[in-house]
């Protein structure tokens, strides 16, 4: 059996300085344990890629060195909206140059994690907007998919994505736990819903509902690593094997067996990302 994790953040698992700096405290207080180590343990649990997602511009680069050099890692390059502020205006112009040259090296396959976050304020609504077009605009001009991020902002977000769709533009909804409304609506755009260990201790049943409701030739399976370990691994940090929890609690929510979903949401992720 085959699995895929399209969304970690472990390029900073064993640094120091470097990467967004929420994630670096995670992984530093949980003792910076080696990349290596989370790679060899991923493929173990049979997770033969993952990627590593970006969320500065310094994070991206550190997923993309991360990655290079690793078989069956690759890297995505992304500004978060919490850090948009970081980036916006004429003041910034220069480190969106810089992200952008990032979208050509080796081993990129998307743009993300990009979006809007109005349950936080991070960053002014403004910034979030104006740095999201941006990416929009890097990914149609290099040709990949964006891991998007959404919180509360689904209103605004998708008359900005209707500007760029027709052009080519392809995603995913990352960590998606919204309505079936707004499932409704990425379904209609063509879009790729992410799922992860919030599935397994999910208690709303409409939340529920729409785990099961999501086709499976648009699922994908993803960690989030540090962040979102699943039930029963629940006060432990979270790693790219745990891919293979959330794929057995899908399978069973959903009455399918264990081996279609890994196959078709393995083939989902390669399709999406060229990987």
């Amino acid at each position: 059996m085959e699995l895929v994790d399209t969304h970690c953040h472990i390029q900073s698992s064993d640094t120091q300085a470097v990467g967004e700096e929420y994630t670096q405290q995670l992984w530093r207080k949980n003792g910076n344990p080696s990349g290596d180590d989370l790679v060899r343990g991923a493929q173990a649990a049979g997770v033969t890629r993952l990627i590593c997602v970006g969320c500065t511009l310094e994070d991206s680069q550190l997923a993309i060195d991360f990655a290079s050099p690793r078989s069956g890692c690759w890297a995505s390059i992304g500004i978060h909206p919490h850090e948009a502020r970081h980036y916006a205006g004429a003041a910034n112009a220069d480190a969106l140059i810089d992200f952008a040259a990032l979208a050509h090296a080796d081993k990129v396959v998307a743009v993300g994690e990009c979006g809007l976050d109005f349950y936080y304020d991070h960053s002014p609504k403004e910034a979030q907007v104006e740095v999201l077009r941006f990416q929009l605009e890097l990914a149609l001009g290099a040709d990949l998919p964006v891991i998007f991020h959404v919180r509360e902002a689904f209103d605004e977000f998708w008359p900005i994505f209707d500007e760029f769709n027709g052009h080519g533009l392809r995603g995913v909804l990352h960590s998606y736990t919204d309505s079936a409304v707004n499932l409704a609506k990425a379904l209609e755009r063509g879009l790729y819903l992410g799922v992860n260990g919030i599935a397994t201790f999910a208690k709303n049943p409409d939340q529920l509902t729409v785990y099961r409701d999501i086709p499976l030739d648009k699922l994908l399976l993803e960690t989030d690593a540090p962040f979102l370990t699943p039930h029963p691994h629940r006060g432990s940090i979270n790693e790219p094997k745990r891919i293979a929890t959330v794929a057995e609690f899908l399978a069973g929510l959903r009455g399918e067996e264990l081996e279609e979903l890994a196959r078709a949401t393995t083939a989902n992720a390669r399709q999406l990302f060229d990987i």
